[in-house]
């Protein structure tokens, strides 16, 4: 049977061509912002002007993964026109209306609250975390390969952070041949990592034990790796954030330091974009049709 909503997708990158194919193919209705330059075949899926779109039949609006910025402005991959998502465009949905995002700011919160309308942001779930960081996983150990001189195999590796996405990225590294440490902060998640053949240390040891590594990579959104810290690390270092903006790390003080640290947002996007957009277009089809909550 096929699912009659209507969904409004505003901006995205390549993962949501996918997830719009997928979404199309099991009947949802969707408008597209910012897509003008790239063209859908799907008859149920239409390109719009959004000075000109009547919002008030839409069940749900889909933002980026990163959100929107504090000025309301979408990132449009496929566009060269600013969009921007208004407190007008929300008071013309009707009351139901959700907004789904993968990151949400002060700005798209407000915006929400403003209007009486639910923000829901998609990658919360145990279960889209933990599927969104195998590609994260993978575009970080890629980085890593492009951004040093030496081997992954046999390299000191220090993932700080061992949740969801730091468990993903240290279970990669490892099976690549790396020496990964991950930073810890009670016994439970000591034991996990002893069980996966992990060195751990203690966050608060972080400044002290950081001194041998070659690469740090980053999943805290806090901000971790400070002046104390990068003054530790040996100057081949290389530092892969993956924390969402502004990330972990001091990257001013990294860059005075001659640190090498990138910022690498947005990894499966760019390195699995068609099996990224799967796991946001089911995630997507199983929200509208109220299977999660």
């Amino acid at each position: 049977m096929s699912l009659k909503k209507k969904l409004l997708i505003l901006g995205g990158d390549a993962r949501y061509l996918e997830a719009t194919h997928l979404l199309a193919d099991k009947g949802v209705d969707i408008a597209l912002v910012g897509y003008d330059q790239h063209p859908f075949q799907q008859k149920n899926v239409q390109i719009v002007d959004p000075d000109h779109f009547s919002y008030g039949h839409l069940d749900a609006v889909l933002l980026p993964v990163g959100g929107i910025d504090l000025n309301g402005e979408v990132e449009a991959t496929y566009s060269d026109k600013t969009i921007h998502l208004t407190k007008e465009m929300l008071i013309q949905t009707p009351e139901h209306c959700s907004v789904y995002t993968g990151a949400a700011n002060i700005y798209l919160e407000q915006l929400t609250n403003q209007t009486n309308r639910k923000l829901i942001k998609i990658f919360q779930s145990e279960e889209m975390a933990i599927l969104n960081s195998i590609p994260t996983a993978e575009g970080a150990l890629h980085v890593a390969i492009e951004e040093t001189a030496t081997t992954v195999h046999n390299s000191n590796v220090m993932i700080v952070g061992f949740g969801r996405v730091g468990m993903t990225v240290a279970r990669l590294f490892s099976a690549a041949g790396a020496n990964v440490h991950v930073t810890v902060r009670n016994k439970t998640a000591a034991a996990k990592a002893y069980g996966m053949g992990l060195h751990s240390v203690w966050i608060n040891d972080l400044q002290k034990e950081i001194k041998d590594i070659d690469i740090c990579l980053n999943t805290v959104p806090a901000p971790i790796l400070n002046k104390k810290v990068i003054a530790n690390l040996k100057k081949d270092c290389v530092i892969i954030d993956l924390a969402s903006a502004p990330g972990g790390t001091d990257f001013t003080y990294a860059k005075k330091q001659n640190i090498k640290a990138v910022h690498a947002l947005g990894l499966p996007g760019k390195t699995a974009p068609k099996t990224a957009g799967k796991i946001i277009g089911e995630a997507m089809y199983e929200l509208l049709n109220n299977k999660i909550q």
